[in-house]
């Protein structure tokens, strides 16, 4: 199974460390409320679904989403509820939506960002300032 595909998220914190460290990459993590958060599907829409935003990542990230959906039909197993709730205690303490942190191998927090309307090369030299 490729783990990484242009557009495939992880969802769990656990494995994106473990495959961040044996490719030596950084990691973005998204919180998102994927069915009610008007600026998180903006976010989606206009930066990460993006040919360019999708080939930067792969080059120099391990993606995994934090989602937090409201609806029914869209809820979440509870082992991933509440590993989003951790990661929510851990990395999004102010509860902002959308926002997107920049982690190290390790998990260590570099930077974070949120939704500008912005375009995706702006965007992505946002998230190098991070890394550098």
């Amino acid at each position: 199974m490729n783990f990484l595909s242009a557009q495939e998220w992880l969802t769990d914190f656990e494995i994106a460390r473990k495959k961040a460290k044996e490719d030596n990459k950084h990691i973005i993590l998204v919180f998102a409320g994927s069915d009610w958060c008007a600026p998180c599907i903006k976010l989606e829409k206009q930066i990460l679904e993006t040919e360019e935003f999708q080939k930067y990542a792969k080059e120099n990230y391990v993606l995994l989403k934090a989602d937090f959906p409201r609806k029914k039909k869209n809820q979440l197993p509870e082992s991933l509820q509440n590993q989003n709730i951790k990661l929510a205690e851990i990395y999004n303490k102010s509860g902002g939506f959308p926002l997107v942190v920049v982690l190290d191998k390790e998990g260590k927090k570099l930077g974070e960002t949120g939704y500008k309307k912005v375009t995706p090369a702006f965007y992505i030299e946002t998230l190098n300032r991070m890394i550098k």
